[in-house]
């Protein structure tokens, strides 16, 4: 079963009549041998439907439109088998709103040395029509992935299964609607940006809601659904017995559960998958909620913490990137650092950290709340996993949208923490925290993030290059100087690239 089964990418060859029906029948038969292998592979994660060879432009504009048309297909793989005349393509190409990689491939492997001959050289062209068929998206100015590689390569397959969760990613923003309850946070930046140009970029949707409507949900939630709930938090977290056999606990615990089902509620009747609140403004509700942000994270929800709608959006949009694959997605905050032999920073947030990237099964804690509403609120309590990750930032700086992108090694904590009533992560940032965090500032990244260890850096670039911002990365190979450098001269090409 492929992780995103509802959903396709189409897969069409390139060819013309020139050389007959003899070879058009060959052409047929080995990409559709092509896509049985790459349906069958473990690592592709979106089906792979075979559209047929292409020979004319009036083919080539009738798939692009059907493409465009069709609302389960994310993107196409375009290959040209044989020579395809790429004056044929400019129509369909200049229409084309999906996303499309080129796979630069060949049907054999190795060259049969002793029986290569002019049919076999015209059939197997594709070194020859690929290079004539690449001219014509850089002469458009198409962004594209290019895979170069023999079909049945294991890395060829992880790109295109990297440029397919991308894809998946931006079909994601383009449903998605973002739910805010509350504004930003008071006197804060970076959190605020243009919505509408954030619809017109990404496609996404960010709509303000009253409290009073949320907490109306909250309060119609029915008592057999709050113990429904209690029961699932029993069965799935560590939970001690006591904070039920306490009237005051279950008093919260209840509440919390009642937070969780008012809000799934109200998101599910408003079409939203992402949503935002801010502890400054909770009139209506008993608290800041925090298990029930995290259940709702958990289930595949974004969140954005102070109105953060840019962050709850690329959460939900990773979420989606990411399913099926090891690790978890989870909106984050850098909190404080470890300065030391390897410098690190703990990452956390007051109470909404998500579970799907905890080491061990998280416990159910309460704790008292002192920022905002001043009172005992129910959490999950665990630490990250340690491993690879990234964390990522999506930032409106007034006249288009940047991407930060930050690898780091998250590390298990030398030592227990007690006392901090937080679910944490503890990283390591690549290079080092001296040159990722000036990095980061001279980016003018956000102290809200995305972080995640189930999306990788090159899921990101494509994605990136699917929405037309520009991404930033800052990895083991960054310095300053040229990352400084790089900034301005992506500053300028952006500025030339708007028509500004």
């Amino acid at each position: 079963m492929k992780a995103f089964s509802n959903k396709y990418v189409w897969f069409v060859t390139g060819s013309q009549h020139l050389y007959g029906p003899t070879v058009l029948d060959s052409v047929a038969q080995n990409s559709q041998q092509i896509v049985n292998s790459l349906n069958q592979s473990p690592v592709i994660s979106v089906p792979v439907v075979n559209q047929g060879t292409v020979k004319t432009p009036d083919e080539i504009l009738a798939v692009c439109r059907l493409a465009n048309n069709d609302p389960d297909c994310v993107g196409l793989v375009l290959w040209m088998h044989t020579f395809s005349p790429a004056k044929m393509w400019i129509a369909g190409l200049s229409q084309l709103s999906k996303p499309f990689l080129h796979l630069h491939t060949q049907f054999n492997a190795a060259l049969p040395w002793d029986e290569i001959d002019m049919h076999f050289m015209n059939l197997n062209q594709s070194a020859h029509g690929c290079r004539e068929f690449g001219f014509i998206g850089t002469r458009l100015n198409i962004d594209r992935k290019v895979v170069v590689g023999h079909w049945e390569n294991p890395v060829v397959h992880q790109q295109i299964d990297d440029w397919c969760r991308a894809a998946v990613g931006i079909h994601a923003g383009q449903q998605l609607k973002v739910a805010r309850f509350g504004d930003n946070m008071r006197q804060v930046a970076v959190t605020e940006g243009n919505k509408v140009s954030a619809q017109i970029q990404f496609g996404y949707e960010v709509h303000g809601y009253g409290l009073g409507e949320l907490s109306d949900s909250v309060n119609a939630v029915s008592e057999g659904e709050v113990s429904a709930l209690l029961d699932e938090y029993a069965s799935r977290y560590t939970l001690d017995p006591a904070l039920l056999s306490n009237a005051d606990t279950l008093a919260i615990l209840r509440q919390e559960a009642r937070l969780e089902r008012g809000m799934e509620r109200f998101l599910e009747s408003v079409g939203a998958t992402a949503f935002t609140n801010t502890f400054e403004n909770l009139s209506g509700l008993s608290n800041l909620p925090g298990l029930a942000t995290q259940r709702l994270m958990e289930k595949g929800y974004g969140y954005g913490g102070e109105g953060d709608w840019k962050t709850a959006a690329m959460t939900r949009i990773m979420k989606v990137m990411g399913q099926g694959r090891s690790g978890g997605t989870s909106f984050m905050e850098d909190y404080t650092y470890n300065f030391g032999a390897k410098d690190q920073v703990l990452g956390a947030h007051m109470l909404e950290v998500c579970p799907s990237i905890a080491d061990a099964k998280p416990a159910i804690e309460i704790h008292r709340h002192t920022i905002g509403c001043r009172c005992d609120i129910a959490r999950m309590m665990f630490r990250g996993k340690a491993g690879p990750a990234v964390n990522v930032s999506v930032i409106d700086l007034g006249n288009r949208f940047r991407m930060l992108v930050n690898t780091v090694e998250a590390v298990t904590p030398p030592q227990t923490m007690p006392h901090l009533p937080v679910a944490h992560a503890l990283w390591e940032p690549q290079p080092n925290l001296e040159t990722a965090a000036a990095a980061w500032i001279h980016a003018g990244g956000a102290h809200h993030t995305v972080y995640s260890q189930s999306v990788t850096v090159d899921m990101l670039a494509d994605y990136a290059e699917m929405a037309g911002i520009e991404m930033v990365l800052i990895d083991q190979e960054t310095r300053i100087r040229p990352f400084k450098a790089e900034l301005k001269n992506n500053s300028v090409y952006y500025r030339l690239a708007s028509g500004i």
